[in-house]
């Protein structure tokens, strides 16, 4: 999570919506993976800080019990113990969870892989995710492979070589998002590579689509 990369990282408002529909689908998905009576505990990796858009935070939102929340965030989202009382914040980095091992039930992150840099850093996630959670993983992510990427609302290009994706960003005046350490978009294959270097054996995925076209994908692992 590199230090107000949602500030950056705002939807378009007219996307907003839509971002609330799949992100409300996605929420569907993992109650239906993690029953909210089977775990007592459930770390929200990467809170953000943003009070703008509904789309924003929409686990703390939609997830009836807050006092079994943790969001963990790189940045100052201490107000959501206000917003929603029992919630409980802490500051942290994803790539180095403040948490003892097995010390939570689920861990919970959406949209933030792709968004701490390099290989290395991703992985250093998932092992960190599979370190802390006792019962299960779910880890949401835009899937590099639909048409429409969703940051630049630039179509097809991120299909190309990663090296020539981030020149042409670079040359659009996209300097944000040209810079690994801001983007680094996954897919399916990817993440399972992620995985089984970690020793990872009970992984899924579950995704959803827009338009007929995958556009979402969801990493669930079971401990």
């Amino acid at each position: 999570m590199p230090e107000n990369i949602y500030n950056s990282n705002k939807p378009r408002r007219f996307l907003d919506n839509l971002a609330l529909k799949k992100r409300y689908i996605m929420f569907q998905i993992f109650k239906s993976e993690f029953p909210e009576y089977s775990f007592d505990t459930v770390l929200d990796v990467g809170a953000t800080d943003d009070r703008e858009y509904n789309s924003t935070n929409y686990f703390e939102k939609l997830f009836p019990h807050k006092n079994k929340i943790i969001a963990l965030s790189n940045q100052n989202a201490a107000f959501l113990e206000e917003v929603y009382p029992g919630l409980t914040f802490t500051y942290g980095d994803a790539k180095k969870l403040p948490f003892n091992d097995e010390s939570i039930d689920i861990v919970f992150s959406s949209a933030v892989i792709e968004h701490l840099g390099s290989w290395d850093n991703q992985k250093k996630m998932i092992s960190e995710c599979v370190r802390v959670a006792k019962k299960g993983i779910f880890i949401t992510t835009p899937n590099r492979w639909y048409p429409l990427e969703v940051h630049t609302l630039i179509p097809l290009i991120h299909w190309l070589p990663k090296k020539l994706h981030r020149k042409i960003l670079n040359h659009m005046g996209y300097h944000f998002y040209s810079a690994e350490e801001n983007l680094n978009l996954l897919d399916r294959r990817s993440l399972t590579r992620m995985c089984q270097s970690e020793g990872v054996k009970h992984f899924y995925f579950k995704q959803i689509a827009t338009l007929g076209l995958i556009s979402n994908l969801m990493l669930i692992i079971r401990k």
